[in-house]
């Protein structure tokens, strides 16, 4: 009993010392310590703020009215009114008209015909020319909405004053024969934060964990401080006892991060949030634990602390893209869907939209949360592989010294 009981006062003793090794080169360190507290604590902030209007409306545009007749007026009447755009200037021909979007002036051209509005009351078809910044597809779509509601509405307006009913029941019927509801599923704004915010937080998580944990791992590289744990490592599950200490470590300074950027951010800027706590926190755990653990398996790697950042800076637009929010998933490559399927972004970013923005169970995030499972699982192992060649190499390099 004595024995045993000496066997668990040791391995407490080894946790703590190791935990308390590692806290502090978290929280020590102000490059790891920005990683891991002030990107999660700003950076959330920030795209939230940028995309915080939801949609872009009052879209710069300029017009070319060559009918100039009270019809065509009209219509441009109606294009002003919608909340999509904005006209900023009336140019006599087309080459005005870009000269104002070549100066950033404008964004689009709405181009009326001479013959605009006799036309139609000759009982013919005309058209109208719509002209959009492209480098913008936000543009383009206020632009396009609003001339195409605008010349519905006027088409229904024309259609019954060449054919007017007896009753209003009967222009009605002629003006709408049709009836329609536009209904914008788990988006009712239809805006651009209610769709990209969720998966960039989930984004942002996994980046600042990555960077803070990969820059701690390069520093004890340098400094060769994984020597002070081989005495550790001689014991009985030694090994274990490092990861099982250093991964609490960093589960203590990023737990706080996650409830902060997951659960306070999206309720800031009332961005969705349908999913109860518990199904909630069932799926950030796991993710949670894959991101660690494949932090600590770069960390294992990288020889240098500013190695980290050079590997992990530029991967935050792909993920995005792998993670098959902003590009569909059906649409990636077979190759490069294997390829996002090695990140827990790619899963923790769909199993959180889903929960979060379309109101899903657990049980409609069952592959995703089993796959993050796996995840941790897959890279705790190559940790610990990684990890004790790592301390083997540092005992070399002091015995070496």
């Amino acid at each position: 009993m004595s024995r045993m009981t000496d066997i668990l006062r040791r391995a407490l003793a080894d946790l703590d010392n190791v935990f308390r090794m590692e806290l502090g080169v978290l929280l020590k360190d102000a490059g790891v310590l920005m990683f891991l507290v002030a990107l999660p604590l700003f950076y959330p902030l920030l795209y939230s703020f940028i995309y915080t209007r939801e949609v872009v409306r009052e879209v710069p545009v300029c017009v070319v009215d060559e009918s100039c007749t009270p019809l065509s007026r009209e219509f441009l009447r109606r294009v002003d009114a919608s909340p999509g755009c904005r006209i900023v200037a009336r140019a006599a021909d087309m080459r005005e008209a870009r000269a104002l979007i070549g100066r950033r002036e404008a964004y689009g051209i709405v181009a009326l015909p001479a013959d605009f509005s006799s036309s139609l009351e000759r009982g013919g078809r005309t058209h109208v020319s719509v002209f959009c910044d492209m480098s913008g597809m936000l543009y383009y779509k206020a632009l396009v909405m609003a001339c195409t509601d605008v010349s519905l509405g006027m088409n229904a307006d024309i259609k019954v004053k060449r054919a007017p009913g007896a009753t209003e029941r009967q222009d009605d019927v002629t003006r709408r024969p049709l009836r329609y509801e536009s209904v914008s599923l788990y988006n009712p704004q239809g805006g651009y934060a209610a769709f990209l915010i969720p998966a960039v937080l989930v984004l942002v998580l996994q980046q600042a964990v990555l960077l803070g944990v990969g820059m701690a791992g390069g520093t004890l590289r340098e400094q060769n401080a994984l020597v002070r744990l081989d005495a550790v490592r001689r014991r009985r599950f030694g090994l274990l006892r490092i990861a099982a200490a250093r991964a609490a470590a960093c589960l203590v300074v990023c737990i706080p991060a996650a409830f902060y950027v997951l659960g306070v951010v999206p309720r800031l800027f009332r961005l969705p949030h349908l999913a109860s706590a518990s199904d909630f926190c069932l799926v950030v755990a796991p993710f949670l634990l894959a991101v660690v653990f494949f932090a600590h398996t770069v960390g294992a790697l990288v020889r240098r602390r500013e190695n980290a950042i050079l590997l992990i800076v530029f991967t935050s637009v792909p993920l995005l893209f792998l993670s098959g929010v902003s590009w569909p998933g059906t649409a990636i490559p077979g190759f490069w869907r294997c390829v996002g399927m090695a990140f827990p972004s790619t899963f923790g970013v769909n199993a959180c939209v889903r929960l979060q923005s379309m109101g899903a169970d657990l049980s409609a995030v069952r592959g995703e949360v089993a796959a993050l499972w796996l995840q941790a699982g897959v890279y705790f192992a190559l940790w610990l592989f990684f990890m004790r060649r790592r301390l083997g190499e540092a005992r070399r390099t002091a015995s070496g010294s």
